[in-house]
């Protein structure tokens, strides 16, 4: 995983992911402006270049043919498209490998195309909806922990699901696009918990209407790696730990108690504690450094250190996902 800084030209320009001679071809690549008001740009290679997504909208995929032009060896190439290339302007790109290969995947009862990297715990899915309940193979082979799906083809709800121990799959899901709390599905979103080769999903129509198409992004925990989960704030500027056996690169908050926005912090905005940068996947707002909603990576997990608004240390429950900076055993302190 690369969260790699970039400055916008204004023309072609190629963003290299390589951090200390280490580089990888990216499969999925999420861009946001840090200086000014943007949509989120989402793109990956099952779906293809050019075609975008916004993850603070509804909108259907759009075709910005000076978007993301390239997914390269080493990182990608994007065009003109001013919410990720404007000249002078600055933007993080964050980036997941999927494995480098698409194939049809018949274990669902839909058909999906799928690109899945088992090491990593991460697959793209594309599958056309029934109108139906249905299965969806994910080719993880272990059950997903966060599950993101968007309606490609219509206007439409982003929906997630994500296991913890206040979430039932059979009812509840979040949303990117809103700042809404857990929400109850009535089991027309996701109908029962993902299984080591599917996910399953019921009949509205933001995951499942006929002829319909969607992307999902599926994520499983790897230990060193990458870790789902949750925690109970406390209120107190003295927060409280998470564990995840790693030192963060990436992590992304939510609120599952209230409605408040989705934070995402890393470790290329603040190459130092505490980290206090965030972009929010719901809004279009430029980067934000609030004191209250400050945090410490360190070598094995998360510290909270402060919270005055309940978007990270309320007394309420929190979801996060995290990715390792090193992913290796052991990793220093900063």
């Amino acid at each position: 995983m690369a969260a790699t800084l970039y400055t916008g030209t204004g023309a072609t320009l190629a963003v290299s992911n390589a951090v200390n001679s280490v580089s990888f071809q990216p499969d999925f690549v999420w861009m946001k402006g840090r200086s000014g008001a943007t949509d989120h740009a989402l793109y990956d290679s099952v779906r293809g270049t050019t075609l975008d997504l916004a993850s603070n909208t509804t909108a259907a995929e759009t075709i910005q043919t000076t978007g993301l032009t390239t997914f390269g060896a080493a990182g990608f190439t994007v065009g003109a498209l001013a919410k990720v290339n404007t000249s002078a302007a600055t933007y993080i790109g964050w980036q997941w490998n999927a494995g480098g290969t698409t194939v049809t995947n018949g274990v669902g009862t839909i058909s999906s195309q799928v690109r899945a990297n088992t090491t990593a715990g991460f697959s793209v899915v594309t599958y056309t909806g029934t109108g139906a309940n249905a299965t969806v193979g994910h080719g993880l082979g272990v059950a997903p922990s966060m599950v993101i799906v968007k309606k490609r083809s219509a206007v439409s709800a982003w929906i997630i699901g994500f296991t913890f121990s206040g979430f039932n799959w059979g009812t509840d899901y979040f949303q990117f696009d809103t700042a809404a709390k857990r929400t109850d599905g009535a089991g027309t979103i996701f109908t029962t918990t993902p299984s080591l080769t599917v996910f399953s999903i019921g009949v509205d129509g933001s995951m499942n209407t006929s002829s319909g198409t969607y992307v999902a992004y599926c994520w499983a925990p790897v230990a060193g790696y990458s870790a789902f989960g949750s925690y109970t704030g406390n209120g107190s500027a003295d927060g409280p730990f998470i564990y995840t056996g790693f030192r963060p690169r990436w992590v992304m908050i939510k609120s599952s108690t209230e409605a408040t926005s989705w934070l995402v912090y890393d470790s290329s905005r603040n190459t130092y504690n505490s980290t206090g940068a965030n972009l929010r996947p719901n809004v279009s707002d430029a980067e934000g450094t609030q004191t209250a909603n400050l945090l410490d990576f360190v070598s094995n997990g998360i510290k909270i250190r402060g919270d005055n608004t309940g978007s990270i240390n309320n007394s309420q429950t929190y979801i996060y996902a995290a990715y390792a900076e090193n992913p290796l055993k052991y990793a220093n302190a900063r």
